[in-house]
């Protein structure tokens, strides 16, 4: 889920997903926060009153809180015959990303792929950084790099390599050239059509390398 919260944007995303044969579970990892008004993509992030209360809800909820959704969410299904969840994959977008390779760390054997689209935080100084649990990570990954991104530098990727490559863990950081921060988001008003092809094509490959066959 992307920093809008769920809505009809990922219904559509899902749908090469679900084509693809694979089921989609996507977590509301707002549940906890009171009802609220959409937003406005075009200007959430420069009306100052817009961009603090997206902020508010980006800040409320942590990612040991979405972990546990996460495996809530999965018990839920392990009794459905329709879904294998023993190796799943997980991807996220914007903030989404940085959930799915939390994710990654905290079910170990349980996530064969994972995927984080222009995804932020992802090495910072903060304790829950997720690039903290690379040695409990057991699945392949993939970064989606917006160029000049700021909430993914040149230094954060260069620790996140390290990191990663310390633990061992097999992984690809690729920079998308002139594509901006949420350049996959199809509401969003920096989308491009091309760099979301791009990395669909390179999210289903990883899926279909790593997941059971659908």
């Amino acid at each position: 889920m992307g920093p809008g919260g769920l809505r009809p944007a990922f219904r559509e995303m899902a749908a090469p997903l679900v084509d693809a044969g694979w089921a989609v579970l996507q977590p509301n990892l707002y549940r906890r926060s009171p009802p609220f008004a959409p937003f406005d993509f075009a200007t959430v992030w420069t009306d100052p009153a817009e961009r603090a209360r997206i902020g508010a809800l980006m800040n409320g909820f942590t990612q040991a809180q979405a972990l546990d959704d996460t495996r809530r969410l999965l018990a839920a299904l392990a009794g459905d015959p329709r879904v294998d969840v023993t190796r799943i994959g997980v991807l996220g977008y914007c903030m989404g990303g940085r959930t799915a390779f939390t994710a990654a760390g905290g079910l170990g054997a349980q996530v064969a792929a994972a995927a984080s689209i222009h995804g932020g935080g992802l090495a910072t100084a903060k304790a829950d950084s997720p690039h903290r649990a690379a040695s409990s990570i057991r699945a392949r990954l993939y970064f989606a790099v917006a160029d000049r991104d700021g909430s993914c530098t040149e230094a954060d990727q260069a620790a996140l390599a390290q990191a990663l490559d310390a633990a061992g863990v097999r992984y690809a950081i690729e920079r998308y050239p002139g594509a901006l921060h949420g350049f996959a988001m199809p509401d969003f008003p920096v989308y491009d059509a091309t760099a979301a092809a791009r990395q669909w094509a390179d999210v289903l490959a990883l899926f279909r390398d790593t997941l059971p066959t659908p």
